[in-house]
C-alpha cells in the first residue's frame, strides 16, 4: 500500500488534484477538470484527469461515490496519517525548557 501512496504522491499533477480536492472535497470530473484548467493552466484531457483520480483512489487517497448519474470524488487523508504514524517517533523526553 505504502509503494502506491508514493506513486501516488510522485506526480505533481495528482498532488494538484488533492490540493483541489482539499479546498472542496466531493467534486465531479468536470469540476476538478474546470478547476485545473482555470485555476492551474493545466490543459490535460479529461481522460487523463481520469486516470490520474484512478491512481489516487488505488492509493486510497481519493474516495468516488456515485449519486444517480454524478461521481463525486472525495480526499481521504487516513493513508497520510498511517505513513506519518509509521515513521514518526512520539516525543518522550518531555518538556523542553527554554534557556537563553
Amino acid at each position: 500500500m505504502a509503494d502506491d501512496l508514493f506513486k501516488a504522491l510522485a506526480d505533481r499533477t495528482r498532488r494538484t488534484i488533492l490540493d483541489e480536492l482539499t479546498e472542496k472535497s466531493g467534486q465531479t470530473l468536470f469540476e476538478i477538470c474546470s478547476r485545473l484548467s482555470m485555476k492551474h493552466q493545466l490543459g490535460i484531457s479529461r481522460q487523463a484527469v481520469s486516470q490520474h483520480l484512478a491512481v489516487l483512489e488505488a492509493a486510497g487517497l481519493v474516495e468516488s461515490r456515485r449519486e444517480g448519474r454524478y461521481k463525486f470524488h472525495d480526499l481521504n487523508t487516513a493513508p497520510l496519517r498511517q505513513i506519518a504514524e509509521r515513521w514518526l517517533a512520539p516525543d518522550t523526553s518531555g518538556p523542553k525548557e527554554n534557556t537563553p
